[in-house]
């Protein structure tokens, strides 16, 4: 008898269900209910990374300022959630759920100072604060950027011998008193008295305090350039802020504002050494986040009005031409 042929079953068949086996009720959203795999505790591991730098950078250690760049570049860890959430969730990791942390955190600790504040009020004494920039190529224009503000005391950082000229002769009218030592200057619609140069420690002079004789009274108005942003720089930039804390913590005047580049971030922690003595208002009602630096794509505030003694009506950022940094204005109040 001829042997039958033997029947082969299509390899579609290899990976059909059992017969009898029930389709998933869950259709496509059965991969959701996978096993936990090695993508699932990575996703699970970078999210508790973010919510820890979130909550915690400033208890990194800060060996050549590395815990002082996390700090200052903080509000920008939030970008990590979307670069982690869209692959997971295009695996389809079931561990992306956890990204939800990272974000409300992030939400409650940097997204109050999303909402713009809305206020601008006319009255009370006017500040800027603009880091003119060494090799500004247009100081006039940046100069007459900052005279549209309608300051009514201006402070500028990084002048140099060129620039401090052309800043008094583009100022003169508006603002008569002035007095520039070193590298930083304040020029003011009122008289100024009792100037000095205040050592910030760093070998030479980059700090200035002078009385403005204000309508509603005297103000103690310091202008100040720390060094720069740099982990060699670091130590030198903490002292200035040391030094700085003790000069206004033995202020006579009461009413006392601190125009400067301070190249400390908001979010930095040895802020505190000097907000402790001068709070931060006027980086509390600027609208957004208030970066001023680098001009072009602003990532971080090195720039700040600080003050004691006077509300803080208003403030903002402003776009100057000419320089790296942008400026920060504020509205002053007894």
């Amino acid at each position: 008898m001829a042997r039958r042929p033997t029947r082969h079953t299509p390899d579609t068949d290899r990976t059909a269900p059992p017969r009898g086996a029930r389709p998933s009720k869950l259709g496509p959203l059965s991969a959701w209910f996978r096993p936990w795999r090695t993508r699932d505790t990575v996703v699970a591991g970078l999210a508790a990374g973010i919510s820890a730098l979130l909550l915690c950078h400033r208890l990194l250690p800060n060996p050549m300022g590395i815990g002082t760049l996390v700090d200052s570049f903080a509000p920008w860890l939030g970008v990590a959630v979307p670069l982690v959430a869209l692959p997971a969730l295009l695996g389809r990791c079931r561990a992306a759920v956890l990204l939800l942390v990272p974000a409300l955190i992030w939400a409650l600790v940097f997204g109050t100072a999303v909402p713009p504040n809305g206020r601008n009020e006319a009255g009370g004494v006017k500040v800027v604060t603009q880091n003119l920039y060494a090799s500004n190529s247009e100081p006039k224009a940046t100069l007459g950027d900052l005279s549209r503000t309608g300051a009514d005391l201006v402070g500028l950082q990084e002048i140099t011998s060129r620039t401090r000229s052309v800043a008094t002769e583009a100022l003169r009218e508006s603002h008569p008193h002035h007095v520039a030592v070193g590298t930083v200057g304040l020029w003011s619609r009122y008289r100024l008295s009792d100037v000095r140069a205040v050592d910030l420690g760093l070998g030479w002079t980059r700090a200035v305090r002078a009385v403005a004789h204000a309508p509603h009274g005297k103000i103690a108005v310091y202008v100040a350039h720390l060094p720069s942003l740099r982990p060699d720089l670091v130590e030198q930039r903490d002292r200035g802020l040391r030094k700085l804390a003790t000069a206004v913590a033995g202020e006579t005047v009461e009413d006392v504002v601190l125009l400067g580049d301070l190249n400390t971030a908001t979010t930095d922690r040895a802020l505190r050494s000097l907000t402790r003595r001068l709070p931060n208002v006027a980086g509390e009602v600027t609208a957004g986040f208030g970066f001023t630096w680098p001009d072009t794509f602003p990532a971080v505030r090195l720039d700040h009005v600080l003050s004691r003694g006077v509300r803080v009506a208003d403030a903002e950022v402003v776009d100057t031409r000419g320089s790296d940094h942008r400026a920060v204005r504020a509205t002053l109040s007894g």
